[in-house]
């Protein structure tokens, strides 16, 4: 993929034949998409069938990375090279036409295909996904110990392989509908930042970070 709308997809698969007007392959939208998401879900099959699993990520470079018990099954096949597919959505509205067959939804989405790989480096992994997390996060907390490390795996799936679709602006409908008395239009969804809320037994002073959080685009 490169940086321009008209960007091919890079593979068959990737390819969306279903309202293809709303298809994007470049990666400044794939970026904006994965660096906008806290969680993605992860599809694959193993010996028990086919699993699809919520789980944090976060993007460096090219690559979306997660992270999880050495135990936990997601990661035991990922690390295997399982073949995989990440979803992530961001839903903004739904879309209320005159006709029940042309309502629709506004939405940002990406999809990965490929296989995981295991992450040397998990210590510099982590602290990007702290600093993914809030900014300056890293500086303040606890490292993780060589006992928490050796319990985690981190992994990442390149990013070469990919495909957005993404839908905003006002309902499409027929034109022998457009006389038709309902109600037309978008209501908007909006993910909010709340007040953050204090630990209990916090102690310490409320960082820059905190202080700013629900006044965060």
């Amino acid at each position: 993929m490169n940086d321009t709308a008209a960007a091919l997809p890079s593979s068959d698969r990737t390819r969306i034949r279903r309202v293809a007007e709303n298809a994007r392959y470049d990666r400044a939208t794939l970026h904006a998409i994965i660096d906008a998401a806290y969680l993605c879900h992860v599809a694959f099959a193993d010996d028990q069938g086919t699993h699809n699993i919520p789980t944090a990520c976060w993007r460096t470079g090219e690559h979306l990375y997660i992270h999880g018990s050495n135990g936990g099954r997601m990661i035991k096949w990922l690390g295997k090279g399982t073949p995989a597919c990440v979803t992530i959505t961001h839903l903004d509205g739904l879309v209320l036409a005159r006709s029940a067959f042309n309502h629709s939804m506004n939405y940002r989405a990406a999809m990965v295909y490929g296989r995981f790989e295991p992450v040397a480096d998990k210590h510099a992994a982590l602290a990007a996904l702290m600093d993914h997390i809030a900014i300056g996060r890293q500086a303040e907390i606890r490292a993780g110990n060589d006992k928490e490390f050796a319990a985690t795996t981190v992994l990442r799936i390149s990013l070469d392989e990919a495909a957005c679709k993404v839908r905003s602006g006002p309902p499409v409908d027929d034109a022998e509908d457009l006389q038709h008395p309902a109600w037309a239009g978008v209501l908007p969804i909006v993910q909010v930042r709340g007040t953050p809320e204090a630990d209990p037994l916090n102690t310490e002073a409320t960082p820059g970070y905190v202080a700013a959080w629900s006044g965060m685009a």
